[in-house]
Order: structure tokens, then C-alpha cells, then sequence
């Protein structure tokens, strides 16, 4: 199954909604792969096993569930999920792009890949449209968490 949707961030009808930056989706996006555990409410700790410039190799400790993932970064453009598929858990991918069509009007750009198939008929379609709402509810809830993040910020 191949999805995508688009989450707008500085959208200039919400008046109450504060712009944000780049600079600050992308600290976002960082606190989102080094602090999952706020993003993500069954998760119970995350253990980092490997790191270097391009990013870092993750374990996900769901309880009865454990989950290994490589995240891929691209400062101030994007970060890609990619989970390593264990024989128990089907692999998948999640990239999430910063977009800027015009100046501050920055969007998030979520783009999953995953076994499942979503093709009329085939056994996983109706899992797959109840996955990929649950994905985009996911991405609207990580996008509020990330604006009440921020503005805990200390202001320099």
C-alpha cells in the first residue's frame, strides 16, 4: 500500500495557530525521532542503537512488541522511518518531507509504504483504508504535539 497526505502548517485562515519556521517543524520532526515516546502513547521506551551523521538505528519497545528502525535525515527537508522487518512484523516506510510552495506556507508532506495491499478485492483493502486513517489521524495528533512542544521553548 503506497499513501500520502498533506498536513498544511502555517495555514493563514487559523489565525489562533502561531507560523511556525522551518527551523521549527524541523526541531519538530527531531523531537519526534529522538522522543517518540511522546508521540507515540503505547510505546514504552526507545533505546538508541546506532548513530551517525545520516541518522540513527532505533529499538521500540512496545511491551509485548519490540521494533527495530533505521531514521534517515536530510536537514531541514526531511526524515525517512524505515522499520526493519522482523519475521513477525511486516516492514514499512514513512517519509515526511517539509514543503514550502511559497514563502511561509510550509506543509508536512507524510508518505507511507507498507505490505499491505490495498487493491479493491484483495484481502487487506478493508484494513488498509482503516490504516490509512489511522495514519492521518496519527499525523494531525503528531503536528499538535509538535506546536505544544515548541512553544514550551525557552525564548533565547
Amino acid at each position: 500500500m503506497k499513501y500520502e497526505h498533506l498536513i498544511e502548517i502555517n495555514d493563514p485562515a487559523l489565525l489562533t495557530l502561531a507560523p511556525l519556521s522551518r527551523s521549527d517543524i524541523w526541531q519538530g520532526l527531531m523531537l519526534r525521532v529522538e522522543q517518540p515516546t511522546l508521540f507515540l502513547p503505547h510505546l514504552e521506551q526507545m533505546n538508541v542503537l546506532a548513530r551517525d551523521d545520516s541518522g540513527l538505528v532505533r529499538e521500540l519497545d512496545f511491551g509485548n512488541l519490540r521494533i527495530r528502525d533505521r531514521v534517515l535525515v536530510q536537514l531541514l527537508d526531511s526524515v525517512s522511518i524505515e522499520v526493519i522487518a522482523p519475521a513477525e512484523h511486516a516492514g514499512s516506510l514513512l517519509q515526511i518531507t517539509i514543503e514550502e510552495p511559497q514563502p511561509q506556507r510550509l506543509f508536512l508532506r507524510f508518505s507511507y509504504s507498507t505490505t499491505l495491499q490495498d487493491a479493491p478485492g484483495t484481502p487487506d483493502a478493508d484494513l488498509s483504508s482503516y490504516v490509512k486513517s489511522a495514519y492521518r489521524e496519527s499525523d494531525i495528533e503528531s503536528v499538535k504535539i509538535m506546536r505544544e512542544q515548541l512553544a514550551r521553548k525557552p525564548i533565547n
